[in-house]
């Protein structure tokens, strides 16, 4: 109990040392809070970026393309390759799937059509759409079903209209997936996107097949015979797991992101210097403060503890406001980084703010190491002195 006191007084002593200093205090708190905001914000894009890249054992999609292509405006192939992929050995499902975006470059606002066949896509997609929204998409031609992060960051609900890239569809319904080229995208009939699209009319052109495979562990050898079967033709193919063609349309990003987590690394340095150069012109402009304290019957040990306590403080009110700053903005902003037709949503995640209070006290505790070292051995004299 009585060192439960003890705590709780030097924890009282350390806040009334940070409040009798307010500038000082509210500049270092300020600065923890920036690193810790910019540590965690880069941290929540890497994540998105790992989800959407990553491939896992079980991963069953492959994306046949164009050879050679990379904007969905110029992969273009005959529809017709249907049927010859379905003859490939491990083949499970084929879907035809027309791409229109409202900009092929990165951005983070882009609109992403996707047409495809009506019946394919509501019996494979029934979980996650309102049975009447889908009735609704497959009744009526111009329909679209949209993702949840496109229909929050476009404001738009179930029986408006919208424009982009030249298409104006209706609003039949929202799509509630966690499958990042889901949540940014507008689903519309096959049929429909091609006559908007004016790129080789109905029933001929498309953009990329969605393959589905029966073995897991056959899909990069279902990936080559599809690519063998299409090499003569006129539109030879590349065939690729669904991560693998997302991680090559988002190299530039992957590699911006790597880029800002050295950016994010530094911050927490920065987070260390802050909190040690604070605690250090702390500790000097109160070393008769010090030596008072020692009169009064502080031992070294109180000293040090009060010292590492204000190195605590600063680095958790700053972390937690960071950390909190970032959580709020991410999930408000709702983004997803967009190229190429495929999608990378950054979406808010508790354990990475948590983790950025973390380091942050952690950090801080670091930083008060060695201050609270030469406090705990000032002598009463020295002090007094000064």
């Amino acid at each position: 109990m009585n060192f439960a006191h003890s705590m709780i007084g030097i924890v009282a002593l350390a806040w009334r040392g940070l409040v009798r200093r307010p500038t000082r205090s509210a500049l270092v708190i300020a600065g923890v809070a920036i690193a810790v905001f910019l540590f965690c914000t880069v941290d929540a894009t890497r994540k998105g970026v790992e989800r959407a890249t990553q491939r896992a054992a079980q991963d069953t999609a492959l994306v046949v393309y164009r050879q050679n292509r990379f904007c969905p405006f110029t992969s273009q192939l005959p529809q017709h390759y249907e049927s010859e992929i379905r003859k490939v050995p491990g083949v499970d499902t084929v879907t035809p799937v027309k791409i229109v975006v409202s900009n092929c470059r990165a951005s983070l606002d882009v609109v992403t059509f996707r047409g495809v066949p009506p019946e394919t896509f509501a019996r494979d997609q029934a979980a996650k759409v309102d049975p009447i929204a889908m009735q609704s998409w497959v009744g009526r031609g111009d329909a679209a079903l949209i993702g949840r992060e496109l229909a929050e960051r476009r404001r738009l609900k179930a029986g408006d209209r919208f424009t982009a890239a030249g298409v104006d569809a209706y609003v039949a319904g929202i799509i509630e997936s966690d499958e990042p080229q889901d949540q940014s995208s507008a689903f519309v009939h096959l049929p429909f996107l091609q006559e908007q699209a004016k790129r080789g009319g109905t029933g001929t052109i498309v953009t990329q097949f969605d393959v589905r495979v029966k073995d897991p562990t056959q899909l990069d050898a279902i990936a080559v015979a599809i690519d063998e079967r299409f090499a003569k033709d006129q539109a030879p193919t590349s065939t690729r797991a669904e991560t693998a063609h997302v991680a090559r349309a988002a190299t530039d990003v992957i590699a911006l992101v790597g880029f800002a987590q050295l950016l994010g690394v530094a911050g927490l340095a920065a987070v260390f210097a802050l909190v040690a150069n604070a605690i250090i012109l702390s500790m000097r402009s109160r070393e008769k403060e010090v030596s008072i304290l020692q009169t009064l019957g502080f031992r070294g040990a109180h000293l040090g503890a009060l010292v590492i306590a204000e190195a605590i403080l600063l680095g958790g009110i700053g972390g937690a406001i960071g950390a909190g700053a970032s959580y709020a903005t991410v999930s408000l902003a709702r983004t997803a980084l967009t190229m190429e037709g495929v999608s990378i949503a950054v979406t808010p995640s508790m354990p990475i703010a948590l983790a950025g209070v973390v380091i942050a006290i952690g950090l801080s505790l670091a930083a008060g190491v060695i201050p609270a070292i030469i406090a705990s051995r000032q002598s009463i004299v020295a002090g007094f002195r000064s």
